[in-house]
């Protein structure tokens, strides 16, 4: 019915789907309603390239602050130009576009161009990678809470969006965090549900597709059951006011993090029994509508992260089931390169091994033994802050 109301322009990725302003309105006759909002179609459209059979998303949205330790771990000093250059040698890595369906950027580097000129949007759609943007202001402290934190941005959200879209931006993402030690307080399981809502919202709005990452740290010691039954509260918080705020499942992702321990917990779960909770989580509180689960590493090491999407997809899901990795992604990449022009070609080898890695994950398919020992390194942070 909506597709007869819709007429198209063209854009990248698809179609851009215009709604005449007296057919934008909900028709409400009994229980039916319509909705048909300016973007629905490229939404969706754009969603399910993301969401495509073998490939996820690359996050590269680190602040400047986050990615200057980074570089910093490799003896680099946190400049504007080292933070390019160190992108552009993700961004530019041949090949990358098999496995890789979109790439999340900090704001620094959506308007940045590679040595040549070309802007790194343009870099990447020649891969048929999808640009995306980091919409937050980050966390800072929570009043009232029990020292949790609430994440920031919504003010002028909708006007940074539509430059976003310009500058060729076809995809958002927003992070928000709770804590287990810290309860979570209801205060702070509210304000990252809701916040969430919002801003998906208001990112369809503008054409972005908007990532919801509601991120469970992996901060504490308590056992899986309890990361469990704090995630299942979470989601389902989140999916009830992004329905309260009409935010198209079909034009969305999502971004959780996995059902594992607590970092501090001294038990490691198989990636079998970790499959078992996520999974049975997913089906409990996502709606099939959903067209991807793009799950954050949060600290895993790059096998871990590998191994568990691996596990997660040995029978057929609901969903695209797959993953948004960053240090998961990066780790080896940054200690192959080490700043050295010597080394760009092998650091770019080193992005191509991890994310075919996770590429035959996202089909079932990995096999574990060309690993080496550097991929079981942990990449976790305590308090972890983009």
């Amino acid at each position: 019915m909506v597709a007869t109301m819709l007429a198209q322009t063209s854009s990248f990725l698809g179609t851009k789907t215009v709604v005449p302003q007296k057919q934008a309105r909900v028709a409400n006759r009994g229980v039916v309603a319509v909705r048909a909002g300016a973007y629905d179609e490229e939404l969706i459209q754009t969603a399910n390239t993301i969401a495509s059979p073998g490939r996820g998303i690359l996050a590269m949205d680190e602040s400047n602050g986050t990615c200057g330790k980074r570089l910093d771990s490799i003896g680099m000093e946190n400049t504007e130009d080292n933070r390019k250059s160190y992108r552009e040698l993700l961004v530019s890595t041949p090949g990358l576009g098999k496995y890789i369906s979109g790439a999340i950027m900090f704001e620094e580097t959506l308007y940045q161009s590679d040595k040549s000129g070309k802007k790194f949007t343009d870099v990447l759609k020649g891969q048929n990678i999808v640009p995306g943007i980091k919409v937050d202001k980050g966390l800072v402290p929570m009043p009232g809470s029990n020292g949790e934190s609430w994440c920031q941005g919504l003010d002028g959200l909708e006007q940074r969006c539509a430059e976003y879209y310009k500058q060729g931006a076809r995809f958002a993402k927003w992070r928000s965090v709770v804590s287990i030690p810290a309860g979570p307080s209801k205060l702070a399981a509210m304000d990252c549900a809701y916040g969430l809502a919002r801003y998906a919202a208001i990112a369809q709005s503008a054409g972005l597709v908007p990532i919801v990452e509601p991120e469970v740290l992996l901060d504490g010691d308590h056992d899986i059951d309890r990361t469990a039954e704090v995630a299942e509260e979470i989601w389902a918080a989140t999916f009830k006011y992004l329905a309260d705020n009409k935010v198209l499942f079909e034009g969305m992702l999502l971004k959780p993090s996995m059902v594992t321990p607590g970092a501090d917990s001294g038990k490691k779960e198989s990636p079998e029994t970790v499959a078992k909770y996520t999974l049975n989580l997913l089906k409990r509180r996502v709606p099939p509508a959903v067209p991807g689960i793009m799950f954050l590493s949060g600290g895993q090491s790059e096998l871990e992260a590998t191994l568990n999407l691996n596990a997660m997809n040995q029978s057929p899901n609901p969903w695209h089931v797959s993953f948004s990795y960053a240090r998961a992604l990066q780790n080896s990449v940054l200690k192959t390169w080490k700043g050295e022009e010597a080394n760009w070609g092998a650091a770019q080898d080193a992005l191509i091994k991890r994310a075919a890695a996770n590429s035959a994950a996202q089909q079932g398919k990995y096999d574990s033994s060309q690993e080496d020992k550097a991929a079981g390194e942990s990449t976790y942070e305590k308090g972890y802050v983009y």
